[in-house]
């Protein structure tokens, strides 16, 4: 029988520190390090490293994200509706279609753009629609306040100035309704004819700054002009003569308006109304050239004052918000507000 002893195998690295401890040198001992370093096959001389390790890292980082990425765009769900796939990118600010784009290049792109904003953008996106809309309905529904007596007295009596007139209104145009279609075409072209004639009468300088609003009094002999300058002129029609400078405003005079009636019970105390850009709004007599009476409770803008045609309601607005009626009573020449505060654009009795 013969007997076999094997002998365990050691790696290079065992065989390397095996040599290492028993102190003998080779190739790889001290004299063969020193001989590559005087060779200028090592360089140990300077402590500069190169982080490999980092940038792997980075790197990898950017592929895992796509692969998450991609991974996400797999698992999202995306309308095969093409209408709701484009009403999907536009309320992402994202283009509807791009150039050579069909229905399933559009679905992919926009599987891809929720893979990286998250689909909670779009979530969020329908839902400030949602409140927009539902804000804006809220908007155009009517709604009721309780407003102050004087509003309510106010109200009635124009109500009662106002459904006499309409009822003549409206029976006045059945009568013109009446009238033969060729009668009223004839009126219409010889209307038509005159104003095609209309020209210019006359021309003045209203003053150095522009001029940014002018009224006819009820009877065409008088014309109010507001200037940028602060200043409101009357002016007479149809010379051209200035008959008042106004002074009373300190900045952008908005509008003026004539009072409609020049027969009423107090025609030296209120002639006309105007309004200006810091919120001022003053009350004229023609008597003289400083206000009779400001209107407060502006703090911003007002851009327009209007009378009622019963000249008893001044009505004003200020940056859309019409507010304050001022109600001048007949008798012992009293001033009281009515305040109405709705939304509007302009102002018109």
């Amino acid at each position: 029988m013969s007997l076999i002893i094997r002998q365990p195998k050691l790696s290079l690295e065992e065989k390397e520190r095996e040599r290492l401890a028993k102190g003998e040198s080779g190739i790889l001992g001290k004299e063969g390090l020193k001989a590559g370093i005087e060779a200028g096959n090592i360089n140990i001389t300077s402590g500069e490293v190169f982080e490999i390790e980092e940038h792997i890292s980075e790197r990898q980082a950017e592929v895992l994200a796509e692969f998450e990425r991609r991974k996400r765009a797999r698992q999202i769900n995306v309308s095969t509706d093409d209408s709701e796939v484009k009403a999907c990118l536009r309320a992402l600010g994202e283009p509807i279609t791009l150039f050579g784009e069909g229905p399933a290049e559009r679905r992919e792109r926009l599987r891809n753009i929720l893979s990286v904003v998250g689909t909670d953008a779009l979530k969020k996106t329908k839902k400030d629609d949602e409140k927009s809309k539902k804000s804006k309905e809220e908007y155009q529904q009517t709604w009721y306040h309780e407003g102050p007596n004087s509003l309510k007295v106010a109200r009635l009596w124009i109500a009662n100035y106002s459904l006499p007139r309409a009822m003549k209104r409206l029976e006045e145009a059945r009568l013109h309704k009446e009238i033969p279609e060729t009668t009223r075409t004839s009126q219409m072209q010889e209307l038509h004819k005159s104003l095609r004639s209309l020209n210019n009468f006359c021309s003045q300088i209203g003053d150095d700054r522009p001029i940014s609003y002018c009224h006819f009094s009820p009877n065409s002999k008088m014309l109010a002009t507001a200037c940028w300058s602060g200043l409101c002129k009357l002016w007479s029609v149809p010379d051209c003569n200035l008959l008042h400078t106004l002074r009373g405003h300190n900045t952008n005079v908005g509008a003026n308006c004539i009072h409609p009636n020049p027969l009423s019970p107090w025609p030296k105390d209120v002639n006309l109304a105007s309004c200006a850009a810091d919120g001022s709004v003053k009350l004229w007599s023609l008597d003289s050239d400083e206000p009779v009476a400001d209107i407060e409770g502006h703090t911003v803008r007002v851009a327009r004052v209007m009378w009622h045609p019963s000249g008893r309601f001044l009505g004003n607005f200020k940056n859309r918000d019409l507010q304050v009626g001022f109600s001048w009573a007949a008798m012992n020449q009293n001033q009281k507000r009515v305040y109405n505060k709705v939304r509007a654009k302009c102002i018109c009795f």
